[in-house]
């Protein structure tokens, strides 16, 4: 019985991290710590003083903690991969420091939202394993959710592509604009991310998950509030960011769900 509850704490405590990313970005406050990783000296003050990126990181630890924790009650390959995934979001998660003060490219970004995704989900299965609820092999999920139909994946990676190209401070810009108004590149990687889910929405129709459409057209009306927030202040595009972020774990949590 630990072991459900300290799952479905670290789930939610993942799922949280993954939002607190959203505000960070949404509030401009990508590097207000600035690329010193993972702490500053004063990083609980900064956190009491409701700085989301000090928040976010002490969130991490405490995610890298309890994967530890997880890891010695119940040894196994998920709780592995539980583990792993979480010390590649946090090297990563470096690396996205980087990627906004523009030393590294922006596929960092989204390979980061891969493992934080994976964080959240692993132990989320793990959860409902020890619930008898649902068995559904990790390794399975993985393999799904990275080919077609559907490569959800990939539609992760790509927003995270489109988070770096942007670096919290381009807009993703209008195709009636001036060309030396946009980032072809940026505007590039967000038709492809915005194809993507296109046709994640066409294999979950396929799939009959209607809960997980419903979720999804949900998360596109959010992304579509996301590009026009971040035309409109590149820089705080606002609570859009975050929300999006919410409705991305929901249509995991929908897909988990539609698979039982």
């Amino acid at each position: 019985m630990i072991l459900t509850y300290l799952s479905g704490i670290e789930s939610i405590l993942a799922g949280a991290t993954i939002v607190f990313g959203g505000i960070v970005e949404g509030y401009g406050y990508g590097l207000s710590l600035g690329t010193n990783w993972p702490y500053t000296h004063d990083i609980l003050q900064l956190a009491a003083r409701k700085d989301p990126e000090a928040i976010h990181r002490i969130l991490a630890t405490i995610v890298g903690i309890f994967s530890i924790i997880i890891l010695i009650l119940n040894p196994s390959i998920i709780s592995l991969i539980g583990f792993l995934s979480v010390v590649f979001t946090a090297i990563l998660g470096m690396a996205t420091l980087y990627v906004l003060a523009g030393k590294l490219p922006s596929e960092f970004q989204g390979l980061h939202d891969i493992a934080a995704y994976t964080t959240f989900v692993t132990y989320l299965l793990i959860m409902l394993q020890s619930l008898h609820i649902f068995e559904l092999n990790i390794i399975s999920f993985l393999i799904s959710a990275i080919i077609p139909p559907h490569f959800l994946y990939f539609v992760i990676f790509m927003g995270g592509v489109v988070t770096g190209t942007r670096r919290m401070k381009l807009k993703i810009g209008r195709v009636w604009e001036k060309e030396q108004e946009r980032n072809i590149w940026l505007q590039a990687a967000w038709v492809i991310h915005g194809i993507a889910s296109l046709i994640f929405v066409i294999a979950v129709i396929l799939l009959h998950y209607w809960l997980t459409l419903a979720f999804t057209v949900l998360e596109i009306i959010a992304g579509l509030w996301v590009w026009d927030s971040t035309n409109r202040n590149p820089l705080k595009p606002g609570a859009s960011v975050a929300l999006h972020q919410v409705f991305s774990i929901l249509v995991v949590v929908a897909i988990i769900l539609n698979s039982i």
